[in-house]
């Protein structure tokens, strides 16, 4: 029994050694190196790349007044169509004017009193100062006329002053449009109650031209005065204004940057004004700021799809000798349809791969061929291939 064990303890270790050789005989062996990689290229384009740089906007009115009444009551009638254009002056609300009314007319007989007292005291005084050249009376006397003199001028001073306050209440009673423009819906009705300087009425805004407002970045203020300075009184297509895939039809001017840069945020507001004859823009919409980028030197475009991104930095594979691909930095830009311009990493005349960038590595073989030749498949050739062989 023992023998027996033993030949079979001998037969598994041949076996095993057997093995070990195969597997370190293939291990020595070198690997083929693999296949090149289809890939196509294309040369790096130079051209005036005219593009336009976004900034989220939002419409506001150029003029815009809140109306609040500047005295207390009931009102007493509205005097136009909520949503409708309004003349400056324009009658707007009356507030009932009875209470202020009646204390107008008091205040006029209260100054007809105190015109009354004021013209006894000046009788008085002048008695007393006959009197007092023929020392018929005592200089105390005359004194006190005169005081009750100056007392009596400044009570009608008061009467006066009284009536014009009172006036000016009784002139509140009624509010009126400052100035052209196009009023909201009116948030009281005939008969509420309001309070002076609290409650408010409704809302008048200009509408012949609105304004547009947008934040860039401070160092983009350089390129915003310059072009305050050239284009500040015309109109073209430097500046547009967009709705999803709408385009206002008409351009904007600039009109204003802000006294100062928000330190929170990094940014200034910008200001473009827009005609608005047809009311095609209202107050509150939020739109797209178009700027077209007006530089002068020419920029390098290559398709968006040679660009591969890695942890935010972005590259592309540039052929070399010995069909070999090395890969490069780039700094991107503005997006133009399917390209993109590269500020840095290329130069005119290189070449990037475009199709088969998702095989390559730094210093991949390629081998390249016509566009759309990447991810072709060879069942055409296998078919052609296995009929031959059928004829032969």
């Amino acid at each position: 029994m023992n023998t027996k064990y033993l030949l079979q303890y001998t037969g598994y270790a041949a076996l095993i050694f057997l093995v070990a050789c195969n597997n370190s005989k293939e291990q020595a062996m070198p690997q083929a190196p693999p296949p090149p990689v289809k890939v196509t290229v294309q040369p790096v384009m130079k051209s005036d790349a005219v593009y336009y740089d976004e900034y989220p906007a939002t419409v506001s009115s150029l003029n815009q007044v809140e109306l609040r009444p500047q005295v207390s009551g009931f009102i007493s009638g509205v005097h136009f169509k909520d949503g409708a254009k309004v003349k400056k002056g324009q009658l707007l609300y009356s507030i009932d004017q009875q209470l202020y009314a009646a204390n107008y007319q008091q205040a006029v007989a209260g100054l007809q009193v105190q015109k009354a007292n004021l013209n006894k005291a000046q009788k008085d005084a002048n008695r007393f100062h006959e009197l007092d050249k023929n020392d018929a009376v005592a200089k105390q006397l005359v004194d006190n006329a005169d005081a009750a003199l100056e007392v009596a001028r400044k009570q009608a001073d008061a009467a006066k002053a009284n009536i014009q306050a009172v006036q000016t209440n009784v002139k509140y009673t009624k509010v009126y449009a400052p100035f052209d423009g196009v009023i909201g819906i009116s948030a009281v009705k005939t008969g509420a109650a309001v309070s002076a300087g609290q409650t408010l009425l409704n809302t008048v805004s200009s509408f012949n031209e609105l304004a547009v407002d947008f934040n860039v970045d401070q160092k983009e203020i350089y390129r915003f005065t310059k072009l305050l300075v050239t284009t500040p009184k015309t109109t073209d297509s430097t500046f547009s204004l967009a709705f999803g895939t709408d385009v206002y039809p008409y351009p904007g001017k600039i009109a204003l940057l802000d006294r100062a840069v928000n330190a929170q945020t990094g940014t200034i507001k910008a200001r473009l004004i827009f005609p608005n004859n047809k009311n095609l823009l209202v107050a509150g919409m939020n739109g797209t700021v178009r700027v077209r980028n007006n530089a002068s030197t020419q920029a390098l475009l290559i398709p968006y799809k040679a660009v591969t991104e890695q942890l935010g930095e972005f590259f592309v594979y540039v052929p070399g000798d010995s069909n070999k691909v090395s890969q490069h930095k780039v700094v991107l830009g503005k997006q133009i349809g399917s390209n993109v311009i590269v500020v840095q990493g290329l130069n005119d005349g290189e070449k990037v791969v475009v199709e088969g960038t998702q095989n390559l590595r730094e210093g991949s073989n390629i081998n390249v061929v016509t566009p759309g030749a990447v991810n072709a498949t060879p069942s055409t050739v296998v078919a052609k291939d296995s009929s031959a062989k059928e004829k032969k």
